[in-house]
């Protein structure tokens, strides 16, 4: 990893003049890059790198690093590089080290910048994370959603699926909906429906203990149970319960009133789904 906050000034400018002549837009980038940051409400000059977050950014960094990636290709490496994070490839320990040394020192010595040594290693492919994916061996090569990002995944349903959180059902799954097409849309490469499947469930679940916090009254209950299909003497039974509404959530009677199609027809999306319909994206026919 090369973190951006270190690259000089002159190395860059040099390079983005290589493509643009116009001497105007090359003083307004050089403004924005000694612009300077502001550290507890104080402004600090900026003698060298780009603002951490500024929409220009992400491009400087992919124009001073494709002589990175010009230098790499014509060594016949294969690699792949998202703004100043990278992986190259090779097939041994041996020639892993050889690599990790010289393209350490082109950054170091051509580009000027500096290594972050601490992201920075030499290792096998399997387990390795790349921008919240991971590669794992079994029968064929692939890769998988890392676990640390299905735990904030996990994290944020909760949030949006909080019990007390003071909102309609409606805007729930409007929330919901949002998230779960954009996660999707970003880790559809993944190769783990099983694990999608099992977090479609987890989710219904979730759902159906906020309509039961949501009924709160042991009238309202019996009475949205009944209109669900649900039995008489079963909806007291479970109206006058005093196991938990995550309990609650899972009973059969729950299951029998909102069955998955049912919350479907109320908004629900599933991940599953939304997988299997971005198939062609893995070259899947």
């Amino acid at each position: 990893m090369v973190p951006f906050d270190t690259v000089q000034h002159d190395v860059l400018m040099s390079r983005v003049s290589r493509k643009v002549h116009d001497k105007r837009l090359l003083k307004l980038i050089g403004h924005y890059l000694r612009a300077g940051i502001m550290v507890e409400g104080v402004v600090q000059p900026t003698e060298a790198g780009a603002p951490q977050g500024g929409p220009l950014s992400p491009i400087l960094s992919n124009i001073l690093l494709d002589d990175l990636d010009k230098e790499l290709e014509r060594r016949g490496l294969k690699f792949v590089r998202y703004a100043d994070d990278f992986l190259v490839f090779v097939k041994s320990s041996r020639s892993a080290e050889r690599v990790f040394g010289s393209v350490q020192r082109y950054l170091e010595r051509t580009l000027k910048l500096v290594v972050n040594q601490r992201k920075s290693c030499v290792r096998v492919a399997e387990g390795c994370e790349f921008l919240g994916f991971m590669f794992v061996r079994g029968q064929r090569a692939t890769i998988k959603v890392t676990p640390k990002k299905l735990s904030a995944f996990k994290r944020r349903i909760k949030e949006l699926t909080g019990r007390s959180r003071g909102i309609s059902m409606k805007q729930r799954l409007t929330e919901l909906r949002r998230y779960l097409r954009g996660w999707i849309g970003y880790f559809a490469l993944a190769r783990q429906v099983e694990d999608f499947l099992n977090l479609d469930g987890w989710i219904r679940r979730r759902l159906r203990m906020c309509y039961w916090k949501q009924w709160r009254y042991a009238r309202t209950k019996v009475a949205k149970l009944r209109e669900l299909g649900v039995n008489l003497d079963l909806a007291i039974k479970h109206a006058i319960s005093r196991k938990s509404y995550w309990r609650m959530s899972r009973t059969p009677a729950m299951r029998y009133a909102m069955p998955n199609i049912w919350l479907e027809e109320q908004g629900l999306l599933s991940l599953a789904q939304l997988w299997y319909e971005r198939a062609p994206l893995r070259g899947i026919a």
